[in-house]
């Protein structure tokens, strides 16, 4: 028996020691930690419980069978985060680099149909060069298994990639059907074709870190959500952010204990929106200002901020916040951040995460490359989620909601369930100056008598008063009170019922 035992021993110490040592020390030169301590640092301490260390691949071709490394470059199991289960992967660059074979994803998929058994998170680690080339069309079919699994998993239980390393090829399809990504500045990339066959297709010459780094992917693709400095950072960051979000799509988000006073005060609130109604404010202020400690997680927080989205808490439980920012663009909808803010909506609604908008939108954004760009029907995607949408959604006008923007931002007829207003929102089909010049358009050369309109409109649509009186806001509220007015609102929705009617899936304008 001790034989065995010290069999036993010697063959884990092996598997642990992944690609070796000089791989390993390899892998710290560039900054980077080892698969396994990156699991090691997400995860509560020995909490991780390994599936199939001992898994090896099966090929012959290319005299493979002379290296059959324990684990074939991934490291897969369970184990928790803050008490709460979740399942992840971690491919071992130092071994084949991180290559995706047949049993690698066989690997992968065990866990995957594991954690949607169990309703728990998915977390992959990605560092790897992609196919495993001596498998040909087995490593292949091995990427198409993680792919359908991506799918089925989708608003089923949370999914979150990290891309600590390369991603390239047939291997950034499995994260960019997951629910979010994060990144490492300087030593993660993610591109279909790298630079050297695009030199030689195209003849362009561009870094792998200008194609597909970091950088490029939060701030011009919108393929990532958030880029860290290093593993540390983004490994501690996933763990903070996982506290936001629940499971499954069966249960709820954690509630965590609050020490934020429910019916603060916030006087200051007042005076955020400027008297002229040209001017900007910085609507995080606000954001900040109603959370529970002043905690805001926002995501994508590069890329489109015309629109800004992330997570709050009110009263220890999510709410998931999409709010205009008036500092860019003057907080217009555009094709990005109407695709940014869709997105979002959809995963809050998945996951009964319910949704706070804030609204200061002048509208759509004009211009030749909007409408060639399909500003349409990637607007059309905002206003489809809102409408979709079944969780408690309330909405706070606080300054201008013109035309069918007003519409989009989770108005009253997308089945809001509670629409406030500060008394600075003004609710129109446009702005003063440009309905007059249609409605008055022979008085034009008049400046007196425009002067005289423009004034006249505003006295009339630069309030909330006639919105009200349609029922289309259910009360304008003092700013300073907008903590307490959304809490309650929340907490009386607690229990919310909604179906849409049957249907086997939507068809959103993609």
């Amino acid at each position: 028996m001790s034989d065995k035992l010290r069999d036993l021993e010697a063959r884990r110490e092996t598997a642990l020691q992944g690609g070796g040592d000089r791989r390993v020390t390899a892998q710290h030169a560039k900054g980077k930690l080892t698969a396994r301590e990156r699991i090691d640092l997400l995860l509560d301490a020995e909490s991780f419980e390994e599936f199939d260390m001992f898994v090896a691949h099966r090929c012959i071709e290319f005299d493979m069978q002379s290296e059959r490394p324990f684990g074939d470059g991934v490291v897969t199991g369970w184990g928790t985060i803050n008490g709460r289960l979740v399942y992840v992967y971690s491919q071992d660059f130092t071994v084949f680099g991180g290559s995706l074979s047949e049993t690698h994803a066989e690997k992968i998929c065990k866990i995957m149909d594991m954690a949607m058994r169990n309703g728990a998170p998915i977390i992959g680690i990605n560092d790897s060069g992609g196919a495993r080339i001596q498998e040909g069309v087995s490593s292949l079919a091995g990427y198409a298994e993680v792919f359908q699994r991506n799918v089925l998993a989708s608003g089923v239980v949370p999914q979150i990639s990290l891309i600590m390393g390369p991603c390239a090829g047939g291997a950034v399809y499995s994260p960019a059907m997951t629910d979010f990504i994060f990144m490492v500045k300087d030593s993660s990339y993610m591109f279909v074709t790298g630079p050297d066959v695009i030199k030689t297709v195209t003849n362009e010459i561009v870094s792998a870190e200008l194609l597909g780094g970091a950088s490029t992917h939060t701030k011009k693709s919108s393929v990532a959500d958030l880029a860290f400095e290093n593993d540390v950072e983004a490994i501690l960051e996933v763990r903070r952010f996982i506290d936001f979000l629940p499971s499954n799509n069966k249960s709820k988000s954690p509630v965590r204990p609050f020490y934020d006073d429910l019916n603060r005060v916030e006087e200051s609130l007042d005076t955020l929106v400027p008297s002229t109604s040209n001017s900007p404010y910085d609507m995080r202020e606000l954001i900040l200002k109603l959370s529970d400690e002043g905690d805001f997680y926002e995501i994508q927080k590069d890329f489109a901020q015309n629109i800004l989205i992330g997570y709050i808490r009110l009263e220890g439980q999510t709410v998931g916040v999409i709010a205009n920012q008036p500092l860019v663009l003057a907080g217009c909808l555009d094709i990005d951040s109407s695709r940014k803010a869709a997105r979002f909506v959809r995963f809050c609604d998945a996951f009964e995460i319910p949704i706070l908008t804030l609204v200061d939108v002048p509208g759509f954004l004009p211009g030749l490359a909007q409408e060639h760009g399909g500003v349409i029907k990637h607007g059309a995607k905002l206003l489809f989620a809102y409408g979709e949408a079944t969780v408690p959604k309330v909405t706070v006008i606080t300054r201008k909601a013109y035309g069918g923007a007003y519409d989009v931002m989770s108005s009253k007829h997308l089945r809001g369930d509670f629409n406030y207003a500060w008394p600075t929102a003004e609710i129109a089909v446009m702005g003063s100056k440009g309905a007059v010049e249609i409605l008055y358009k022979s008085e034009q050369e008049d400046s007196v008598k425009i002067s005289k309109r423009i004034s006249d409109y505003e006295g009339k649509f630069a309030n909330p008063f006639v919105a009200a009186e349609r029922g289309f806001i259910d009360d304008v509220i003092l700013p300073r009170n907008t903590r307490k007015r959304i809490s309650r609102a929340f907490a009386s929705l607690r229990g919310k019922s909604l179906m849409n009617p049957w249907k086997k899936h939507d068809n959103i304008p993609l």
